[in-house]
């Protein structure tokens, strides 16, 4: 009997020393990984454990950085834990005025509610073709033949500025750091053709093609630039006024590109093409169009009568595309939907608030370790510690929605942001790791789970890996947290 005891503490013994050693060689391999010159003058955080808290590689964990992109993850999770994956953005088409014999005499107005995907060429977005005949059904349907007044683009869903205050000024006249309006078009982008000069020192070629915007002036101050200088054009302009000029170099051995800009009037620009297709369908408006941002002396005159309303696709096909794609305008949309939903505002100080909400509800402290200042991880003002994502990451599994959470986030070689990562890896190894990337200038970071082999729960591991202040080259960065994926995914 004393032999059998003696044993089974021998095993006992063994099995936790055996755990102790498992945990802290990879601390150690993960601490070596991060030994690598590139990293020297670099900010490491690291944090990885498992969902019942055992603690496997923990680098300055509680430590603040800029989380670029991984701050999707809680714009994202926030927004399916609250609203469910069925949930769906509403554009509303009505008018105000009377109708006599199919003329209006008054204004139809397209009532944004917030969609991303309106006139969006995004795959999962209904084709605008089909959404222009689905309103014309509308209103047709009320008798309507003729409009004596307006076609309005109505984006006042959304109040407050369409950029978070604290992006930067190149940054909010990109493609990636187009403002939330109520009612989208185009992901509230415009697209140039861009070729270089003849010379260096020659006038970039530039022409404005999609959307048409007969409004704008767009002014060009851009050079075409030495070889080897890339692209560096930025467009800068404002919604006070219809103008815009885009500054910068445009190297002389670039090949000719289209290059996406922001839009600061989509409201009116959807009203535009509505006008298009409506004239082409036969139904004539006599005032042409407005807006409450661009026609600024606008007034509503009356009530709105719905005539009839367009839905978006599943917030969870959003949410994937948002996470595959780090769509910067879908993360923003949904934070700032959330702030409506929870509060009644759609401003940017609301949604701070309904997004704290939110994460306390799912059981995340958020007096340490965050400072969210958007959804998308755009701005530079962000800060968060590998330990709070990790903790959000735990919170999201007690979700009902957990599941279209994860399904949202890349694997390492598959379709999205993670497409080159982990090539030397095997298959069965990168399929089991869903995580979201972030990245912008010295920062690289990857946050989320690593499934174990069995598929069981209780084993997997939730992990943060951030990086900032790093001089390294993106491929470098890339390949170095890809071995620290690697060694993670190896202890289940």
């Amino acid at each position: 009997m004393r032999r059998t005891i003696t044993f089974i503490i021998f095993l006992l013994t063994s099995a936790y020393i055996h755990a102790q050693q498992t945990e802290g060689s990879i601390q150690t391999q993960i601490e070596a990984i991060t030994d690598d010159p590139a990293f020297s003058q670099a900010v490491i955080g690291v944090c990885a454990r498992t969902i019942d808290g055992r603690e496997l590689a923990d680098i300055n964990a509680e430590m603040m950085m800029l989380p670029a992109s991984n701050m999707k993850l809680i714009s994202t999770g926030a927004a399916l834990h609250t609203l469910g994956p069925d949930w769906k953005f509403e554009t509303n088409i009505g008018y105000e005025g009377t109708i006599e014999d199919g003329t209006l005499h008054g204004d139809i107005y397209i009532v944004g509610g917030g969609d991303p995907t309106l006139g969006s060429k995004d795959s999962i977005a209904v084709s605008l073709e089909r959404t222009f005949a689905q309103w014309e059904a509308f209103i047709r349907a009320e008798g309507i033949t003729k409009i004596e007044g307006h076609i309005i683009g109505d984006g006042r869903w959304f109040e407050g500025m369409a950029e978070e205050p604290t992006w930067l000024m190149n940054d909010a006249g990109t493609y990636y750091g187009t403002g939330t309006t109520g009612l989208m078009f185009y992901e509230n982008m415009m697209s140039f053709s861009v070729s270089a000069g003849s010379e260096v020192g020659a006038p970039v070629n530039i022409k404005p093609y999609y959307p048409e915007t007969p409004w704008m002036e767009y002014r060009y101050n851009c050079s075409t630039g030495a070889e080897g200088t890339g692209d560096l054009l930025y467009m800068f302009g404002s919604d006070l006024a219809p103008v815009a000029e885009i500054r910068g170099t445009f190297a002389v051995d670039r090949a000719s590109k289209r290059l996406d800009c922001s839009n600061k009037y989509p409201e009116y620009t959807c009203a535009y093409y509505f006008q298009k297709y409506l004239k082409k369908k036969g139904i004539e408006c006599a005032e042409g169009i407005g807006d409450f941002r661009l026609e600024t002396q606008w007034e509503a005159k009356g009530e709105i009568n719905i005539l009839g309303k367009t839905s978006s696709p599943a917030l969870s096909r959003i949410v994937f595309e948002t996470n595959h794609a780090s769509n910067n305008l879908y993360a923003e949309t949904l934070i700032r939907n959330l702030g409506r939903e929870i509060t009644g505002s759609a401003c940017y100080d609301s949604s701070y608030v309904a997004i704290n909400n939110v994460v306390t509800g799912l059981g995340v402290d958020t007096s340490r370790g965050a400072r969210i200042k958007d959804g998308s991880g755009l701005s530079r003002q962000n800060y968060v510690s590998s330990d709070f994502l990790c903790r959000f990451l735990l919170g999201m599994m007690d979700s009902p929605h957990f599941e279209d959470f994860v399904e949202s986030l890349p694997s390492p070689g598959g379709d999205g942001t993670l497409k080159y990562n982990m090539k030397k890896y095997p298959e069965g190894m990168k399929v089991r790791i869903k995580a979201k990337s972030g990245s912008m200038n010295g920062v690289r970071c990857y946050s989320g789970y690593i499934i174990p082999t069995d598929g069981s729960r209780e084993d997997v591991i939730i992990f943060s890996l951030m990086i900032n202040n790093c001089t390294a080259s993106s491929t470098q960065m890339r390949n170095i947290l890809d071995s620290m994926m690697a060694e993670l995914a190896a202890e289940n």
